[in-house]
């Protein structure tokens, strides 16, 4: 029986050494995607001709992140200008000097699991987040 518990906990041990460095590799590579399309939406919401990220722009991005194996229904975005309204419409376009925020956060989908059957304690946060803010360059005509 202890020669049991012993193999079960070396062959846990095992494969936690080497499968870790590939599914924190997921986790970082899930971040990187999302970080680089916060900046290329704050880069086209921001320009001159938006001020605001439209739904169009957020419905090309889910396909663009469908694209690296993301589920889009998951995808959760959060646009905001500094001031605290929102900017997904022409309508509520933001002005030159103003900044747009914007949010994507996507689940961690039990990257950490095999962590916790070993004893590590898994990340508090269970959605990867990206984050960034550009001033608007929007001038009304």
């Amino acid at each position: 029986m202890k020669q049991l518990l012993i193999f079960i906990l070396l062959a846990t041990t095992l494969c936690w050494m080497m499968f870790a460095p590939v599914y924190k590799h997921v986790y970082i590579m899930r971040q990187a995607l999302l970080q680089q399309e916060v900046d290329y939406l704050l880069e086209v919401g921001t320009s001159g001709q938006y001020g605001y990220i439209s739904q169009m722009l957020i419905d090309q991005s889910r396909e663009r992140l469908k694209s690296f194996g993301l589920e889009p229904s998951q995808l959760v975005y959060e646009a905001k200008s500094t001031l605290g309204q929102s900017v997904l419409t022409s309508s509520e376009r933001v002005p030159r000097g103003e900044g747009i925020a914007l949010t994507i956060s996507y689940p961690v989908e039990g990257l950490f699991a095999i962590d916790e059957l070993i004893g590590v304690q898994a990340p508090d946060k269970q959605r990867i987040t990206a984050y960034g803010v550009q001033m608007s360059e929007y001038v009304q005509p």
